[in-house]
């Protein structure tokens, strides 16, 4: 059984998403004062009083309107009422019950689903503004007040949410899903892969490049785990970014990426790793994502012998700062080797979370000291005193030495590489965070 699924309705610019973003505690939705910003359907997970479940934030409903991209928003919100365990209906103080509340409001009552009424932009502590009881007018219980810019009254908000969860599962506290978030330039053939994992047209392709704009989300199962694919809008370059909504949509991928656990890079193999590749790329590796590179369309080439080992000499050599990345050869339209990716994102999934004890560690670090030497300055030699484990996915590793001056990038790279050597940490980034005497926590 999955997590229990609250969805964050009501008609545009009543706070929506700065509700979703206090409740989720990041700011994972875009929050803008023009009514429309959100489009899709963004998911997050959170917690309450010891209770995990997933917030969806809609785009606003306009029951009345004829614009494509609003009926588009509506059709989405429609979508999250439909999958949802519990509806939040936001309104706001300021303008009172309107219209479009009330036929939110009637629209949520047919679905049979139950709704907490919160009424947002109750900004002020102490008394209550008298006009939230005009919101007992919709229909829907008691009215909540809440600030969803100071964070007041959220907490009763979840209370009156919990109340409608259905009886936790042990099934439910631990979420085995993998994410893997497709990225990749426009027209590499990202939402053409996504395709052909789930057997089925749940991302429109098209050869138009900019054809997908938002981060969707699809559940998949098969014999190698349980994935969640995040097929992604292609990141052009800034230059080339002039409209509106393309730049959110590259916003949203990188906001995919931040979610992911695993990112899938995919590169033309007609064309190789362009400027544009790399920035994408680099956009994973500062991210701290487990990644794999997939070089798609690769029935297109004419191959001759080594044409293969080149390839993935020229990738390594463009990507250079990513080298602990698998690279797979595929094609998303022919699905040739597409079943060898469930493995490698398994692998490094696996690999991202790997725990090392300190003696391990350590024992690794004075081998690697008594092999080369840490560097000198005037006299003063570099003192690594033990390094530890603190965090996973990536592997975050803290030395503490007497002077973080002397510990030279290259001898932190040269650390890295023999813990590479030693446990794999293959498809990961590392993270080494240097403290020296004296040093705060």
């Amino acid at each position: 059984m999955s997590k229990p699924l609250v969805a964050i309705v009501g008609r545009p610019n009543v706070g929506k998403s700065m509700l979703f973003n206090k409740l989720c505690g990041q700011r994972l939705s875009i929050v803008e004062d023009t009514p429309g910003v959100t489009r899709d359907r963004l998911y997050a997970e959170c917690e309450w009083c010891g209770r995990s479940f997933d917030i969806v934030d809609t785009g606003g409903i306009e029951p009345t309107t004829d614009n494509e991209i609003l009926l588009f928003m509506r059709e989405q919100a429609l979508l999250a009422i439909d999958a949802a365990d519990v509806i939040i209906l936001v309104t706001e103080i300021g303008t009172g019950v309107t219209a479009a509340d009330e036929e939110v409001a009637r629209m949520l009552l047919k679905s049979k689903k139950p709704v907490v009424l919160c009424v947002n932009k109750m900004d002020a502590t102490g008394k209550v503004d008298p006009g939230i009881y005009e919101f007992y007018s919709l229909g829907l219980g008691d009215p909540i007040a809440v600030s969803a810019v100071h964070g007041h009254g959220t907490g009763d908000l979840l209370d009156a949410c919990l109340e409608h969860f259905p009886p936790q599962s042990e099934d439910e506290e631990e979420d085995d899903f993998i994410r893997v978030a497709v990225i990749g330039k426009p027209n590499v053939g990202k939402s053409s892969l996504v395709n052909h994992i789930l057997g089925e047209k749940r991302v429109v392709v098209s050869p138009v490049a900019g054809t997908t704009r938002d981060a969707v989300d699809t559940r998949f199962e098969n014999k190698y785990g349980k994935y969640i694919f995040i097929d992604t809008a292609g990141i052009r370059r800034k230059s080339k970014v002039d409209d509106r909504v393309e730049k959110f949509s590259v916003m949203r991928a990188k906001l995919a990426i931040e979610r992911a656990d695993v990112c899938l890079i995919l590169i033309d193999a007609r064309e190789g790793v362009t400027e544009q590749d790399t920035k994408i790329a680099g956009l994973a590796h500062e991210a701290g994502k487990a990644s794999i590179v997939v070089v798609n369309k690769w029935d297109l080439i004419d191959k001759e012998t080594g044409t293969m080992e080149q390839m993935r000499k020229d990738v390594m050599r463009d990507l250079s700062f990513m080298s602990y990345a698998p690279i797979l050869f595929i094609s998303a339209l022919t699905g040739q080797r597409t079943e060898r990716l469930f493995e490698l994102i398994n692998f490094v999934n696996d690999q991202s979370a790997m725990r090392i004890t300190t003696g391990m560690l350590n024992n690794v670090l004075a081998d690697a000291q008594a092999r080369v030497q840490p560097p000198s300055d005037k006299g003063r030699r570099l003192k690594i005193y033990y390094m530890t484990q603190t965090g996973v996915k990536p592997p975050v590793f803290v030395v503490f030495c007497n002077s973080r001056e002397l510990f030279h990038f290259s001898y932190q790279r040269y650390i890295e590489n023999q813990i590479r050597a030693v446990f794999g940490l293959e498809g990961t980034p590392i993270r080494l965070l240097i403290r020296q005497k004296g040093d705060k926590e």
